[in-house]
């Protein structure tokens, strides 16, 4: 079983940053391919970004590319987003999520993922 812990969410102004993290216990780490989601209320839930067991390999959705970076410490068992030039857009809840196994079919596909963190609210004002 996978217990995944989200924390360094808040509230800041457009054009401000943040730094997601999220802690994994009860399995081997470095054998999770992991990712990021969002949810806003009334939308569902998205990938945002995703990487590779080892960090080499790193996906991230369209809307986001070129102001959030996912990062992983295997040594430490954690997932990072750092979240550049926020805009009201990106306020939502943001979950972690894990798998085990190479993704089969889009990393951005929630079904994809057996484990989820219980979320973090990110809120941006104008």
């Amino acid at each position: 079983q996978v217990q995944l812990v989200e924390s360094g969410g808040g509230s800041v102004q457009a054009g401000g940053s943040l730094r997601l993290s999220c802690a994994a216990f009860g399995y081997t780490y470095s054998n999770l391919f992991m990712a990021w989601f969002r949810q806003a209320p009334g939308k569902e839930r998205e990938g945002v970004a995703a990487i590779s067991t080892g960090g080499g390999s790193t996906y991230y959705d369209g809307s986001v590319k070129g102001r959030f970076s996912i990062s992983r410490d295997n040594a430490k068992r954690l997932l990072y987003l750092q979240m550049d030039d926020l805009t009201p857009e990106d306020t939502a809840v943001y979950y972690c999520a894990a798998r085990k196994g190479l993704w089969r079919g889009e990393w951005a596909w929630a079904s994809q993922y057996d484990y989820w963190g219980q979320g973090t609210q990110v809120t941006v004002s104008s």
